[in-house]
């Protein structure tokens, strides 16, 4: 210490050997930080993409079900007739 006080000496050793313990792990408790924004990041993306799948399946089988219903409503005797005038 630069200058003596009329606090113990085991106490500010205590106190000292804190801080150097706390600034020891600031850059591990940094990094782990990073790795879960990382980790989260991630998992949302992976989130939206299954999302994005799963909305476009519903979509293709909507339109798959409007084209077969579009092809059950054709009248197939006006069809044949007007395919035997054009022949």
């Amino acid at each position: 210490m630069a200058f003596p006080t009329s606090v113990n000496s085991q106490i500010t050793d205590s106190v000292t050997q804190s801080n150097v313990e706390v600034l020891g792990a600031a850059p591990a408790v940094a990094v782990a930080n990073l790795y879960q924004a990382t980790a989260q990041a991630l998992a949302n993306a992976a989130q939206n993409a299954t999302m994005v799948q799963q909305q476009s399946n519903i979509t293709a089988q909507a339109v798959t079900n409007a084209g077969v219903a579009l092809l059950y409503s054709l009248d197939t005797v006006a069809t044949a007739k007007a395919t035997k005038t054009i022949e």
